[in-house]
């Protein structure tokens, strides 16, 4: 199974058993498995056998149907922008004092990893270019608009986005600061 379909299952059991506002011992009980258990597959540490997903889910009382019907449904947009305010905050057993926030996982083919930071001065501005690879940008410091052919996205500190590098794409810095963005260029592999 694909991390990010894993991620997705673990983050569903935690978000139901909240809304139903059930207790961790209480839905191990229901399952009949260890509260440690139920914390790790809700904090994606462990994977579930079938059973054990099979039986949380009937014991959220959801239909196994409409609980698998969105998980990794979704294909990838051309472009994908996440809020800050959208970034899922998730704790961990055993850490307190950690506060972690996932704030994107997609699997994208095989691929090599470049990740470098981008300083982009007042008024900068290039031509439109193409790249062979998936990008992901996430905005340090300052704002940024993203230009596309027929598209203009605003991004401030905290927000982040991933797009397919091949669409012809620029950034511009529309303020008198200099703004700050962490890069990561997703290269798919080539088999020669």
């Amino acid at each position: 199974m694909e991390e990010n379909t894993l991620i997705e299952i673990s983050a569903r059991i935690k978000e139901i058993r909240r809304e139903k506002n059930i207790t961790i011992q209480e839905l191990a009980d229901r399952v009949g498995v260890s509260k440690g258990l139920i914390s790790q597959i809700e904090n994606n540490r462990t994977v579930p056998s079938l059973l054990v997903l099979v039986n949380t889910v009937r014991a959220l009382e959801v239909d196994l149907n409409q609980f698998f019907k969105d998980i990794s449904a979704n294909p990838l947009p051309p472009v994908l922008i996440k809020r800050r305010t959208a970034y899922e905050a998730f704790e961990k057993e055993q850490a307190m004092g950690f506060l972690y926030h996932r704030i994107l996982t997609k699997t994208i083919k095989e691929s090599t990893v470049d990740i470098v930071i981008l300083e982009l001065e007042p008024g900068a501005s290039r031509p439109m270019v193409v790249t062979e690879a998936f990008e992901y940008k996430y905005i340090l410091s300052g704002k940024v608009d993203y230009l596309f052919e027929n598209e203009k996205y605003t991004l401030d500190e905290g927000d982040s986005m991933l797009f397919d590098g091949r669409l012809p794409h620029t950034p511009q810095n529309p303020t008198a600061v200099k703004a700050v963005m962490l890069i990561v260029y997703f290269f798919e592999q080539t088999i020669s």
